[in-house]
């Protein structure tokens, strides 16, 4: 596991856009996977200057997000469709049939296994990851077991709380989503995971500091990848502990 400490959080970010940037430029027909949430959308501007500068050409590739809540159509103001439009594919020649968000309404079920089909027709270049306060990745929620491939995941109460701030009142936030499941993750060629945020410090203790690999917290999974990048800040490295 390659860890890498830097200034701040836009350094962060302008790192993570680059690396990705350079795989598509080493293959143009790459598979992104891609994240939602305030560390992933620090990353996609960079992505979008660098297309606009024609740095990068997303014409030829395609792209697969880690979820969707179960609930919310695609163009709730919350939904990570809309999220990845308004943040990222908007803005860049990608063709958006090319782009895959799971559904979060309908039937269920059948979303859930056109997700698994999705996923399953081509491999992952390289996935972006964020970590939750709880330890989570994509939504695949600390527990007594995890789960390989893409399910419903019921949502941790801290979850449901740290996303609270994105809608009017708690009582809206989605108790479900349909998320890719851990060795979805973990079949990815390459793995890129960005933590910042001092309310990470005891999820990212785990990942950093011991060798134990533990369903109480997923991102601890990562370990067991043979390429994958870990970026934090200083500050969080201090509040870790994490000498570099």
């Amino acid at each position: 596991m390659r860890v890498l400490v830097t200034e701040n959080f836009s350094q962060t970010c302008e790192i993570a856009a680059g690396m990705i940037a350079e795989v598509i430029r080493n293959k143009p027909d790459a598979r992104l996977g891609l994240a939602t949430g305030s560390t992933a959308q620090g990353v996609y501007p960079y992505l979008i200057q660098a297309n606009k500068a024609g740095e990068v050409d997303f014409s030829r590739v395609d792209t697969v997000n880690l979820d969707e809540y179960v609930g919310l159509a695609p163009e709730h103001p919350q939904s990570y469709r809309r999220f990845m439009n308004e943040n990222l594919f908007d803005h860049i020649n990608i063709k958006k049939e090319n782009t895959v968000v799971a559904e979060g309404v309908g039937d269920i079920e059948a979303n859930v296994r056109e997700f698994r089909f999705a996923l399953a027709r081509k491999p992952i270049d390289v996935q972006l990851l964020g970590i939750g306060v709880d330890g989570h990745v994509g939504f695949n929620e600390p527990g007594r077991v995890l789960y390989d491939a893409a399910h419903v995941e019921l949502l941790d109460e801290s979850t449901i709380d740290a996303n609270a701030r994105f809608f009017v009142t708690r009582d809206e936030v989605p108790t479900q989503a349909i998320s890719m499941g851990m060795g979805d993750i973990l079949r990815a060629k390459k793995l890129l995971l960005l933590a910042t945020g001092e309310n990470k410090t005891e999820a990212m203790k785990g990942l950093l500091l011991n060798e134990q690999i533990d369903s109480q917290n997923p991102a601890t999974l990562v370990k067991t990848h043979p390429d994958v990048t870990v970026i934090i800040d200083k500050r969080l490295a201090k509040s870790i502990g994490y000498a570099y």
